[in-house]
């Protein structure tokens, strides 16, 4: 049976940020940043557990109905992080990258000075679990919002820093607009946008 894509409640929250937490265990820039694997692993469970509800907040959380995917996606005008929400959730991240925070900041800052301005649907974290990746989820839990920006007659944003994953990105519309390195060695990213259909 084919997974259905829907928004998660308060309650999948919980399902949402294990998905994303395992995977981006092998992610570049996450790994770059946290370069032990168990430590790793407790900050990416530190870092979603910041991240899903804030985004879902500012715009949709999405999981598949076995928890094979989930995707963050943060509505048009809300890409950038407010003052207040920025407040909310520094501390939380302070706890949970540690020593590692300058390095996470350092990516950070490399994407808030590519992403573009403007009204678009900002495709924040994607991910699928590792047994299910391959198998098409991804794929479709990204074209669950897609469709809806191409309704509402907006673009995507997203960036990446798998090379692995630009083809599907590809795939599915986005083509790359700007690419970029974190300064001190850091992972090369790819912004690629997605014009509506």
């Amino acid at each position: 049976m084919t997974d259905m894509i829907l928004p998660a409640k308060p309650a999948d929250l919980p399902h949402v940020i294990e998905t994303l937490a395992q995977a981006f265990q092998t992610d570049p820039a996450l790994s770059w940043i946290v370069p032990d694997p168990d430590h790793r692993s407790r900050a990416l469970r530190g870092l979603f557990r910041v991240l899903a509800p804030a985004d879902a907040r500012v715009g949709v959380a999405l999981r598949s109905t076995e928890d094979e995917a989930a995707a963050l996606w943060r509505a048009p005008g809300r890409a950038h992080s407010g003052g207040i929400e920025f407040l909310r959730t520094v501390i939380p991240l302070v706890a949970t990258f540690g020593g590692a925070l300058p390095r996470g900041l350092k990516v950070q800052a490399g994407i808030d000075a590519h992403r573009p301005k403007g009204r678009f649907w900002y495709l924040h974290y994607v991910g699928v679990r590792p047994g299910y990746q391959g198998k098409g989820h991804g794929g479709r839990i990204i074209r669950a919002q897609t469709e809806v920006a191409d309704v509402e007659g907006l673009p995507c944003w997203l960036e990446t820093a798998t090379a692995e994953n630009v083809p599907l990105y590809e795939r599915l519309g986005f083509v790359t607009q700007i690419e970029w390195d974190v300064p001190g060695g850091g992972p090369h990213f790819w912004g690629m946008t997605r014009a509506a259909r």
